[in-house]
């Protein structure tokens, strides 16, 4: 296509027709045209119109200026004014997006903040039960911390106090010494609570349980006991563990034999009627008689370590007789309505396998 320099002298004609098709027909018939202010206003370009954005008037115009080249150069327009609206809209997505990262950016942070306070309110509220559990120092009296040797009398009342005391009996020595050793005890045994920084005692959660997948290799009845039964059980280290544990509500206890089940394994190992026990089973129950072992995520091997996603850290080495942490942890253990092995709403997962759930009970407590 060859392109020609069109001069635009603006004549009258030519501005009529640029100012609408009203005063071009009037032109045509004869007429005296209307002056431009009482003509109405007309957007030469219509950017909401995708298919023709430009006034019809204005192609008019173009055409008659330009007859042969009139109708590409219009195209051309309408080509150029589709990029730039594309531009336009690309720049707001683009603003757009700069104003959601800035936004999210702010939201985090304070999301970082209040953690970080979450965490000092549980770090004071663990050391003051700390020091409310802590015992009240004894008093003492000034009788027993009076010293031994009494200061010089003056030189005048000499003669006056005899210089031969009589021995202290058996029974004063063990009075003095009593709270002396129970005050030297207080100094070895207070450090040990009083010194203790803010949040060294640990969070009572379910990160703190040793929770491994584990297989029965075998199973027998306890012989002394006919609701309890001992099972020899792999978790993932050199030798298995034996578990005594109460399976009151199964009755052939072959079945389980080979099958993959839940293990405490940080319990204290302690003795059950004569055997010791070194681990606990989970089972999920409705009753004493209906009991179910948890079921593994499939694809689940022994040793496999159960998490909860909400509850991180590493599990204690030993879990403390004292604290007595499964027995307030287990009222939060549950098996929801569909059937999955829960922690306050969190799930018992093997990471990158699934979660834990009971065979066919719903809505029952795990022990």
């Amino acid at each position: 296509m060859q392109w020609r320099y069109v001069a635009f002298d603006l004549q009258p004609q030519t501005a009529l027709a640029l100012a609408g098709d009203e005063n071009k027909q009037l032109t045509e018939r004869g007429a005296e045209p209307k002056p431009l202010h009482e003509l109405p206003a007309q957007d030469p370009v219509n950017m909401d119109n995708v298919d023709n954005p430009f006034n019809p008037s204005l192609a008019a115009a173009l055409k008659k200026l330009d007859p042969e080249d009139g109708e590409q150069i219009m195209e051309y327009f309408k080509t150029h004014a589709l990029l730039s609206r594309e531009k336009a809209l690309l720049q707001a997505s683009v603003r757009e997006q700069k104003k959601l990262l800035v936004e999210n950016a702010k939201l985090k942070k304070d999301i970082e903040q209040l953690r970080g306070q979450l965490q000092e309110k549980q770090k004071r509220r663990t050391a003051k039960a700390l020091l409310s559990q802590a015992p009240p120092p004894e008093s003492v009296s000034p009788a027993l911390t009076k010293p031994d040797t009494e200061p010089a009398s003056p030189s005048g009342a000499t003669a006056a106090v005899p210089t031969n005391r009589p021995p202290p009996s058996a029974s004063s020595r063990e009075g003095r010494d009593r709270p002396s050793r129970r005050r030297r005890g207080e100094r070895k045994s207070r450090p040990n609570s009083d010194l203790l920084p803010l949040g060294a005692e640990s969070l009572i959660d379910a990160s703190r349980l040793d929770l491994r997948v584990g297989k029965i290799l075998s199973i027998r009845r306890h012989p002394l006991a006919e609701a309890m039964s001992v099972q020899e059980v792999d978790v993932g280290e050199n030798c298995p563990r034996t578990v005594v544990s109460n399976l009151g509500g199964v009755k052939d206890l072959d079945e389980l034999h080979g099958s993959l089940g839940v293990f405490l394994c940080n319990v204290k190992a302690s003795k059950m009627r004569g055997v010791v026990s070194q681990g606990r089973l989970l089972c999920c129950s409705a009753s004493d008689v209906r009991v179910e072992l948890l079921v593994p995520p499939a694809g689940s091997v022994p040793g496999d370590r159960i998490t909860f996603l909400n509850y991180p850290g590493e599990p204690d080495r030993e879990l403390s007789s004292k604290q007595k942490i499964w027995e307030l942890l287990r009222p939060d253990m549950q098996v929801d309505t569909k059937g999955m092995a829960n922690y306050k709403g969190c799930g018992f997962e093997v990471k990158g396998k699934g979660r834990c759930r009971a065979p066919s009970l719903t809505n029952c407590s795990i022990r």
